[in-house]
């Protein structure tokens, strides 16, 4: 898959799967900044994909693109969000011809001309038949990745699945491995990788004949479908940072309404899609566990530090590497900059003061629990059994504001004067909107 159709990808279902059917053909089209005919051609691309990724699959472990934007309540590891990653810079033909040969390596070992031959027997008739260089290279690969194993032996070489894990593991023990994994993935970021290895412990929990709703013993309700989208990003970044390199970018700021911006000719979607290309040397990715956010911190030579929220990020491509004094030199600053910052805030330092109340029912203090395991560096003093108080310093107010106003009446703002004013004012507002209301209209 190009780099370009990844990217309008992202951003086509994470609109799919935020916005579901409220938009029209035409309103969605105009959202991404594309024309309607592109937007029928990536619905039926999505469309393909979803096939050629379940050829093989039992009728009830498939779903058509339709089916997957239904989602389940408590499911978290959808396929709608997961699939982009499997098809991801990997070509119609490649996803065909790995998928036999990994299937036919599962339950014997086989040499490259055995598997060319399955290839060639198998392989849809639209399909150019591989020759023996490419099955080989394909094996080169999926050895790579650990997929499969080079049995011992001498020439031609055979090979099987690396299934010696799970094949070892009673029904029991495997059981396990998936809880851990389930919880792990849902609960820890990134989590791509984990949901991927959930969803392989399921199939071969059902393959053992386990019903997969009875295999999950636990139950989520996930908010941000998006975050697992923003991840395609990570290794990009992560790789750029450890390798020092700059990266070059189109940002299209959230604010503005637009998603994608096409590398086409059209003066019409150009103009209306213009982004900001940016040159920056990424130095720290930051996760807004309340917002689900994923944000790139780096340094422009012309700006300074500049934050990105990562869903904004297109076209994505390394650049010059930096000495190694340079990058630890602009790395020290930003953290010296961002060491009160509750999320990535670089305004000056301000002490903020709350008191909170404790649940009036006796049992777990709730309350008290959040602050501990969410207040970062801020200090708590115990005032009476009824109050506790909270003191930070920190970047601005306005990353924290909505944590203090998401306890309700259990937190109250003493410091700033001004904060507090505003609370006040924010919570008159909200009851105007709660006044009674005239039963005899």
């Amino acid at each position: 898959m190009a780099r370009e159709s990844f990217d309008k990808e992202i951003q086509f279902l994470r609109m799919l799967a935020l916005a579901g059917g409220a938009y029209s053909r035409q309103q969605f089209a105009d959202r991404l900044g594309i024309s309607v005919h592109t937007y029928d051609k990536t619905l039926r691309n999505l469309k393909e994909m979803v096939t050629v990724l379940q050829q093989g699959l039992p009728l009830e472990q498939g779903t058509e693109l339709s089916e997957g934007l239904r989602y389940n309540y408590y499911e978290s590891a959808d396929p709608l969000l997961l699939f982009l990653f499997r098809a991801k810079s990997i070509k119609e033909t490649e996803s065909i011809r790995l998928t036999l040969l990994l299937t036919a390596v599962q339950s014997q070992e086989l040499s490259a001309r055995d598997l060319q031959d399955i290839c060639s027997e198998q392989l849809p008739a639209d399909c150019p038949l591989p020759d023996e260089k490419t099955i080989r290279g394909d094996l080169k690969y999926l050895e790579e990745v650990g997929v499969i194993i080079r049995s011992n032996g001498g020439r031609p070489y055979r090979y099987r699945a690396a299934n010696d894990l799970v094949n070892q593991l009673s029904d029991d023990e495997l059981m396990d491995l998936f809880d851990y994994v389930d919880v792990i993935a849902n609960t820890q970021i990134p989590s791509v990788q984990g949901y991927l290895l959930r969803d392989t412990l399921k199939k071969v929990l059902r393959k053992r004949g386990f019903n997969a709703e009875a295999a999950e013993t636990h139950r989520y309700k996930y908010n941000y479908h998006s975050r697992i989208l923003d991840e395609a990003h990570l290794y990009t970044i992560f790789r750029a940072i450890q390798q020092r390199k700059k990266l070059h970018f189109l940002y299209l700021s959230p604010k503005k309404g637009k998603n994608y911006a096409s590398q086409n000719t059209n003066p019409l979607f150009e103009r209306e899609t213009k982004g900001i290309t940016e040159t920056v040397l990424p130095l720290r990715v930051i996760y807004d566990h309340q917002y689900g956010r994923w944000y790139l911190i780096g340094h422009n030579t012309r700006i300074g530090i500049m934050k990105f929220r990562m869903e904004g990020l297109t076209q994505i491509e390394e650049g010059d590497t930096v000495q190694e004094e340079e990058f630890t030199r602009k790395l020290s600053a930003v953290e010296e900059q961002m060491k009160t910052s509750w999320v990535t805030d670089t305004m000056r330092t301000i002490k903020v003061v709350a008191r909170f109340y404790n649940p009036e029912i006796s049992g777990a203090n709730f309350i008290r629990e959040r602050v501990e395991a969410q207040g970062q560096w801020g200090t708590i003093t115990d005032e009476s059994e009824a109050t506790f108080r909270y003191e930070i310093n920190v970047n601005g107010i306005y990353e924290i504001k909505p944590w203090l106003r998401s306890f309700g009446s259990s937190c109250e703002v003493l410091e700033p004067a001004w904060l507090r004013k505003e609370f006040i004012a924010e919570w008159k507002e909200i009851h105007n909107y709660y006044e009674s209301i005239r039963e005899n209209i």
